[in-house]
């Protein structure tokens, strides 16, 4: 604390006054601060509310992503059995066909065998008959 000289009626006017000045001064100071910061308090306030609404945005946001991602993936699981049920159907009728086909080929060729034989048959036994008419043939032509 000041200490103020001394006059005749009390204390140095000048110096009080000077002194009042200042602390008013320094009041004036405070006060100007203090609704600065009461004003900047109030702003930060007005922000924290902004970012406190982005964040729930953002968390809806990011439970609405999840929710999605669990839709997309169920609906991908469902659409890839479905998927696999499809090409086991088909992969069952394909390998059916083949052994329908397979079987037919090889009826096919039991019975081509079967003919060859009696084509072989045939064939030797009308060989046999020429041959057994060039003999004829050369007998007869001995004779004569």
């Amino acid at each position: 604390m000041e200490k103020f000289s001394y006059e005749t009626n009390g204390y140095n006017r000048s110096e009080v006054n000077q002194f009042i000045s200042d602390v008013i001064r320094e009041t004036e100071g405070i006060i100007t601060k203090v609704k600065n910061q009461s004003n900047e308090i109030e702003e930060l306030k007005k922000e924290l509310e902004h970012y406190k609404k982005l964040e729930n945005a953002l968390n809806n946001a990011v439970m609405k992503a999840d929710e999605a991602k669990a839709d997309i993936t169920r609906l991908a699981n469902e659409e890839s059995d479905l998927i696999i049920r499809e090409a086991k159907t088909n992969a069952s009728r394909i390998v059916n066909d083949a052994l329908l086909r397979a079987e037919k080929l090889e009826n096919e060729r039991e019975t081509l065998e079967r003919n060859m034989k009696i084509f072989k048959r045939k064939l030797k036994l009308i060989i046999e008959q020429q041959l057994a008419v060039v003999d004829e043939i050369e007998i007869l032509e001995i004779e004569e």
